[in-house]
């Protein structure tokens, strides 16, 4: 069965290369320290410290074979594959809200780059999927859960 495929910008392969790379260095070492220090505390069947460093072990863990998996399936966007005629990953977006008279500027990122923080939307949101592939000047509607927002596209760039 073929993996999925994740879809990165390159600032995104980074990241998730940057995170592998402490989880599987500095934080393995830092909850194995924990359970060894844990242990020292005596009864492993009522021992609270213990269970958590276990816990935590095994979120590393899972975090460790879930980042692989993701970098096994990566399909990196190139800036220079980034075009400026249609939205697309990578493209930073503005866009006026018709109704509200409101421009904002959106990131297009994979689903595993998302950061709402920082206005970084994935390809496959409801507003990421009705941005793909317009261009400059054309309107685009949302579902959202108040309604259908409409959206105009001002400016494309990476």
């Amino acid at each position: 069965m073929p993996e999925k495929e994740y879809i990165l910008t390159y600032e995104g392969l980074t990241k998730l290369e940057e995170e592998l790379e402490y989880l599987k260095t500095t934080k393995k070492k830092e909850v194995a320290e924990r359970i060894k220090e844990a242990r020292g505390f005596g009864d492993l069947s009522e021992n609270s410290e213990y269970d958590d460093a276990k816990n935590e072990q095994a979120e590393v863990e899972a975090r460790i074979v879930e980042i692989e998996a993701m970098l096994r399936g990566a399909k990196v966007v190139a800036d220079e594959d980034v075009d400026l005629k249609t939205v697309g990953v990578g493209n930073k977006v503005k866009v006026l809200d018709v109704a509200e008279n409101e421009e904002i500027e959106y990131t297009i990122v994979g689903s595993t780059e998302v950061d709402v923080m920082n206005n970084k939307i994935s390809n496959e949101s409801p507003m990421g999927m009705a941005l793909m592939g317009k261009k400059k000047g054309q309107v685009v509607k949302v579902e959202a859960p108040m309604g259908e927002i409409e959206f105009k596209i001002l400016k494309i760039e990476k």
